[in-house]
């Protein structure tokens, strides 16, 4: 298949890299800024640690390379400033330095650095070096692309439903903490998450007023509402971790003795993550108001997930769940965030602190 544009047009391949040297060393930055351009890269050199500041400030790099023994803000500190700026979070910065002891290299790593590059360095390496501190840099850009693409389709499930507000960003954070109580591996915390603040992504297909209706449903108005796992499905399907997380979207409300939707799996034929979403979703269902009831307190709602064990819930998952949240009142504690979900983590905290702490006891 050929690339191009809509209109027949050839696609225009992406400009190179550019790579900013930070180097007091004329002959230095001279050599560094040739071997840069030979590999295609485009270069900007500056000398001084206050000059790499105010170009990055200007036109902000794919990659610095600095050199640590500079005049005035050393390489440290500038790394240090530049780790502050969340925006230059995931810049890459290597460090080239003569000082090859290994506090060095500790105080250049603690600072934010990605790369410690000893002086005098070989060709070969230093490039290596570059083009994998750029592939890195591109996998955790398209991470953070994959995480609004996931965050907007939520946002838009919560804008067309106010009474849900939050509903699905409470989720994914505790989904994420009972799954690391489990012991999951980060991937699968990852899906967890992902399946969790997406869940409810079908409802897109459900009408207003059969959403917020503050009355019982009609059968006609519950069977469009049952219909929303099978929907969500379908509009995550092109995204490319689906595989991970799809079965999660589509069973949720699957039942631990084959009474759910849409497909009537029982017990262990649904998912783990489904299986953790499933009482995650019904826990904060019945703690939260909505339209046609009051919320129930957090003892309540613990005791409805007993009741509901080896029937509605998976009884060893729903034990789990129900110890850790009465070991203080509190939703499980938080992990320390790991992997891909430390991004989606820290962006949920800024969007709403309040919620990522969860419930406790009324």
């Amino acid at each position: 298949m050929r690339s191009g544009t809509r209109d027949g047009r050839k696609a225009m391949p992406p400009p190179p890299p550019t790579v900013l040297v930070v180097e007091d060393d004329p002959s230095n930055r001279a050599l560094l800024v040739h071997l840069l351009r030979a590999e295609g890269y485009r270069v900007h050199a500056v000398a001084d640690g206050e000059a790499g500041l105010a170009a990055v400030a200007t036109a902000p790099p794919d990659l610095i390379l600095l050199d640590v023994g500079l005049p005035g803000v050393d390489g440290y500190e500038l790394t240090r400033q530049l780790r502050l700026d969340p925006r230059h979070a995931t810049l890459p910065i290597l460090l080239l330095t003569g000082r090859t002891a290994v506090q060095d290299v500790v105080t250049g790593l603690d600072a934010g650095a990605d790369d410690f590059i000893a002086k005098p360095f070989a060709q070969a390496e230093l490039i290596a070096r570059i083009r994998s501190a750029l592939r890195l840099r591109r996998a955790l850009v398209g991470m953070e692309a994959a995480h609004a693409v996931v965050t907007a389709l939520a946002n838009a499930v919560a804008a067309k439903d106010a009474q849900t507000e939050r509903h699905c960003e409470r989720l994914a954070l505790t989904a994420a903490r009972l799954g690391s109580r489990l012991g999951l591996p980060t991937a699968d915390l990852d899906a967890v998450t992902y399946g969790a603040l997406l869940h409810d992504v079908g409802k897109i297909g459900v009408p207003d007023g059969v959403l917020t209706k503050p009355g019982p449903l009609s059968d006609e108005e519950w069977l469009l509402v049952r219909r929303h796992p099978e929907i969500g499905a379908r509009i995550c399907a092109p995204l490319e971790s689906f595989a991970a997380f799809g079965p999660i979207i589509r069973h949720h409300h699957e039942r631990w003795d084959g009474g759910g939707y849409p497909d009537g799996l029982r017990g262990e034929a649904t998912s783990l993550g489904a299986r953790i979403v499933g009482i995650v979703d019904a826990f904060d269902a019945m703690t939260h108001h909505r339209p046609y009831r009051r919320a129930l307190t957090l003892t309540q709602a613990l005791e409805e997930i007993r009741r509901g064990a080896g029937t509605q819930f998976d009884p060893g998952l729903a034990l789990v769940f129900v110890d850790e949240l009465a070991v203080d009142g509190a939703v499980l504690a938080e992990p320390t965030p790991v992997g891909p979900f430390a991004l989606l983590a820290q962006h949920l905290h800024r969007v709403d602190p309040a919620g990522a702490k969860g419930l406790r006891a009324s």
